[in-house]
């Protein structure tokens, strides 16, 4: 039975990246269509973490949302989401038709996570069908547990703002243990050059001087997809959640890897760190309607 593998699967950048960290990984089970235990997780999932991109190339980060079963698989090659951004979203505008567009499904009760990469093929009537062009898991390293359930939320009007961030936007950054980052090769080998994927530590692991956030980058599956993409394009886009008052922080700014950590590094797990100049923001406040049953540990 062929497994779909990708024989190249990585990009210039990303293998710059790994020749700049030491080395890549010793295989990689990137495939072009989705293996059956993939395809048999996504329905299990509440949210998606999603990234688009506008007409100049910037990623833009997001979360859609349903009830179990609103993503799903009609086929390998295929995913199926019956939800879009909320109408205040700025990324619902670049859900459209032959748009690039980078998926994580992440489970946080199970601390499993999948990922997906391709191209929408049809979106509207409160959804869309993205035909895949990568599909690859991750480890389960540094995910907080989180057994997270349908909460009634009072979603408030959006706070748009530049690279001066509000003081809510700050304090959600200060208590963020879990972050998602969507960023773009421009042309990849493989087509579509958006990713998106998880970032977690201890709330504080995020580092904010001013408009310029550092992140600590741990030790991980030696792909370097974030790393690599941002070789080739520093612009990127994150979004954080505070699970409490279901508060969404989505940021754009540009970004710049540091291969040598310093001694300054608070973070002794650090292997690089890379830091993101804050362009422009959105703090949409009660926009997440789930919520923890549990306090969260991160394992």
């Amino acid at each position: 039975m062929m497994d779909d593998r990708i024989p190249e699967p990585f990009h210039a950048g990303e293998l710059r990246a790994q020749q700049l960290a030491g080395g890549g990984p010793p295989g990689a089970p990137i495939r072009s269509r989705m293996p059956e235990q993939h395809r048999q997780f996504f329905p299990l999932l509440r949210f998606l973490c999603v990234g688009v991109a506008d007409a100049s190339d910037w990623p833009l980060a997001t979360l859609v949302h349903g009830a179990p079963g609103f993503v799903a698989s009609p086929d390998p090659g295929r995913l199926r989401i019956d939800a879009l951004p909320d109408a205040d979203d700025p990324a619902l505008a670049l859900v459209t038709d032959g748009a690039a567009i980078g998926m994580l499904g992440i489970d946080l009760a199970t601390r499993r996570r999948n990922r997906v990469n391709g191209v929408i093929a049809r979106a509207g009537d409160g959804g869309l069908l993205v035909d895949v062009n990568e599909s690859f898991g991750n480890c389960p390293k540094y995910i907080h547990v989180r057994q997270l359930g349908p909460v009634t939320r009072q979603a408030q009007p959006v706070e748009t703002f530049g690279s001066e961030l509000p003081a809510d936007a700050a304090a959600l950054i200060a208590r963020c243990d879990t972050m998602f980052v969507a960023t773009s090769s421009g042309a990849s080998l493989h087509g579509a050059g958006l990713d998106i994927s998880h970032r977690g530590g201890e709330a504080g692991f995020l580092r904010l001087d001013g408009n310029v956030l550092t992140v600590p980058d741990y030790w991980g599956n030696r792909y370097f997809n974030t790393l690599g993409n941002l070789l080739l394009q520093p612009r990127a886009s994150l979004v954080m959640v505070d699970f409490g008052s279901g508060d969404i922080l989505q940021l754009q700014g540009l970004a710049e890897v540091h291969w040598q950590v310093g001694d300054q590094a608070r973070d002794v797990r650090a292997e690089r760190e890379w830091t993101f100049r804050i362009a422009r923001g959105w703090l949409r406040r009660g926009a997440f309607p789930l919520g923890e049953n549990l306090s969260p540990s991160l394992i």
